[in-house]
């Protein structure tokens, strides 16, 4: 166990391997399943959470613990947070986010409300795909603040790309605000998803 346990790339695998057991179990108890638009709807929503989950839980780890606490660690031990964990952080965080609005409009699609939650249902007035379309503008307006603000921003502040001193440190505020910005926005986001599976 150990052995599983030391890789992440074996935990992973292993997590794979129950989630799909499990999902058989589940299945064969209840006649069995096909590959309809039923099982493409799960399957992209399972995925949807999944990506969903590492792009909200990155932006709380930046805006609860590596902001607040990037001003009690010591000037020499700051460049492992700048130079390693913080662009690593970044590269999950910002493709979580692309592949959270990619599978959350694929789902849409999938279940014939794509256009509902786009308009916020002005066509057909169904509360549910309004609750959709509310957390759906929501979460594009924090991707895009995190491929167009955020993320060039960061590539300044954590020198990434060359600039002068002033120029890193009003890049490192901007995508601060935006960071925040986008918490500030993530939970009405959740409510309009969450509240939506009890709207009709």
């Amino acid at each position: 166990m150990g052995n599983l346990l030391s890789s992440l790339s074996k935990t992973i695998h292993a997590s794979i391997i129950l989630a799909i057991l499990l999902f058989i179990g589940l299945f064969y108890q209840n006649d069995g399943f096909a590959f309809d638009r039923i099982f493409w709807a799960w399957l992209t929503r399972f995925f949807h959470v999944l990506v969903a989950i590492m792009w909200i839980g990155l932006l709380w780890y930046f805006n609860f613990i590596q902001i607040p606490n990037m001003s009690k660690i010591p000037d020499e031990q700051k460049p492992a947070i700048g130079k390693i964990i913080a662009p690593a952080a970044l590269f999950y965080f910002r493709w979580a986010a692309a592949l959270t609005i990619l599978s959350g409009l694929l789902l849409a699609a999938i279940n014939g409300y794509l256009r509902d939650a786009i308009t916020l249902s002005i066509y057909s007035g169904i509360p549910k795909h309004t609750a959709i379309g509310v957390g759906m503008w929501l979460g594009l307006i924090m991707a895009f603040n995190v491929w167009f603000i955020i993320w060039p921003n960061q590539k300044r502040a954590l020198g990434l790309i060359e600039c002068d001193k002033e120029i890193k440190e009003k890049s490192a505020r901007t995508a601060m605000l935006f960071s925040r910005m986008n918490t500030l926005l993530s939970l009405p986001m959740l409510f309009s998803m969450v509240a939506a599976q009890n709207l009709y």
